[in-house]
């Protein structure tokens, strides 16, 4: 009986949560897709468009870090379902606006509303599914985003053909608005919500002290959080650069046309789509295979490979791309290069998650998704500081470097104490 009660609420909250962050992203995206049609009515130029999306980026860095944080001290059914509920009313709010300043102001909102999807998302699926199934149901839960960023363009794009930009973004609110009532009904906490045991061994065997929850100065001090809080700053960082000025290297250096970037973009995508997928099912066989310890982590082997993945195909892209190289082998390296860097993003997120005291498993990936977008950050004016005073080669030469670093690093510790917190002298 209990276990068909597990697979029906895993199943209903599963799908509740893929379908709500799916919507999430779609509504964060809803400006760029009908940018066009925006510029037609309204007159704007790059400065005013830089504007708008920049105070989504802030605020959404800003607000998935404290969401992260709150998803620990409140129901993250909750916040998920007030996060969705306020992106949709914002997406409504800009379609009734004509100024820069009120699209700024309502898009920062926006970012804000943005930032209450994964962290209770990666909350609930740590409460509902097993260590050996996280990973995976973490990248599937991920390729939402995918879903919803490959298939909103056309869709906008059709919806075009017989609507204004205007409706259609109130269209995507009022939905967006409505399936957070449905998200609030039927997204569970933890199974003790529905009078199922916990899955976590924690909550099962106890300990003979009664508590086995961290403190928060216990958790902060694990070197192991800021050991993949550096490690994701890092192939943040290399990711960002390759996706961000991939493109404009391969036409301004090596020769290429504006198809071919652009198909490079959309091999890398499609090897990070795969990639997530394989970072999960891979992982979570090692970790059936061998259990989560105190030391090492089973998903410690493949983060280790796939990052190898990430150096090699880096360097292969610097170094074996001409004019004359045929089209193919680029767009080999693209997939090659997109299957190794969107693995590890998914892998830091689950390991920093199961890693992490139950208490503070939501803090914990808030921590490191905040230095991911440190390395965002450098992998901007930083890096194209690089490129414009030496060359993109040398900037390229640069991420090589230290993605190698990186991977000498995570090979050195990979034996470390991994759980962080307190830990429990039987355990120990």
């Amino acid at each position: 009986m209990a276990a068909t009660g597990y697979g029906y609420y895993r199943l209903v909250i599963f799908l509740c949560m893929f379908t709500g962050y799916s919507l999430y992203f779609f509504n964060r995206k809803t400006f760029a897709f009908v940018m066009p049609s925006v510029m037609e009515e309204i007159e704007l130029d790059k400065e005013d468009l830089g504007l708008i999306t920049s105070s989504q980026t802030m605020a959404y860095a800003i607000s998935k870090f404290i969401s992260g944080v709150l998803s620990d001290q409140i129901s993250a059914r909750w916040l998920f379902s007030i996060g969705l509920f306020l992106v949709g009313a914002i997406n409504v709010a800009f379609s009734w606006s004509s100024t820069v300043g009120m699209f700024s102001l309502l898009w920062f909102f926006n970012g804000l509303g943005q930032g209450c999807g994964w962290p209770p998302c990666g909350k609930v699926l740590r409460k509902w599914f097993e260590p050996s199934q996280f990973g995976t149901w973490w990248s599937v839960l991920s390729c939402s985003m995918n879903l919803a960023g490959s298939l909103g363009p056309i869709l906008a794009t059709v919806l075009l053909q017989y609507y204004d930009w205007r409706t259609i973004l109130s269209m995507s609110g009022i939905i967006c608005a409505a399936f957070s009532f449905v998200c609030l009904v039927f997204v569970k906490n933890e199974p003790k919500d529905v009078g199922l045991p916990s899955i976590e061994p924690a909550a099962k065997k106890g300990t003979k002290g009664g508590n086995n929850e961290s403190t928060l100065s216990e958790f902060l001090l694990s070197p192991f959080l800021w050991v993949l809080s550096l490690g994701y700053l890092v192939v943040f960082g290399v990711k960002t650069a390759a996706t961000d000025w991939g493109q404009l290297f391969l036409m301004q250096e090596k020769g290429q046309t504006v198809l071919m970037g652009s198909s490079y973009m959309s091999a890398l995508e499609m090897g990070g789509l795969l990639g997530s997928l394989a970072s999960g099912l891979l992982s979570d066989r090692a970790v059936a295979r061998q259990g989560l310890g105190t030391h090492g982590n089973p998903r410690h082997g493949l983060l280790l490979l796939m990052m190898s993945g990430m150096y090699v195909s880096m360097y292969l892209f610097r170094v074996t791309v001409t004019p004359e190289v045929p089209e193919i082998w680029i767009l080999f390296l693209g997939a090659m290069f997109g299957f190794s860097s969107y693995g590890p993003i998914a892998l830091f997120g689950v390991i920093a998650s199961e890693s992490a005291p139950s208490n503070f498993c939501g803090t914990s990936h808030a921590v490191v998704a905040l230095m991911a977008n440190v390395g965002a950050f450098l992998a901007g004016l930083p890096f194209s500081t690089i490129a414009k005073r030496h060359s993109w080669d040398m900037a390229f030469w640069v991420a090589e470097v230290t993605m190698a670093v990186a991977i000498i690093g995570f090979f050195l510790v990979r034996n470390m104490r991994t759980k962080m917190g307190r830990i429990a002298e039987k355990m120990d």
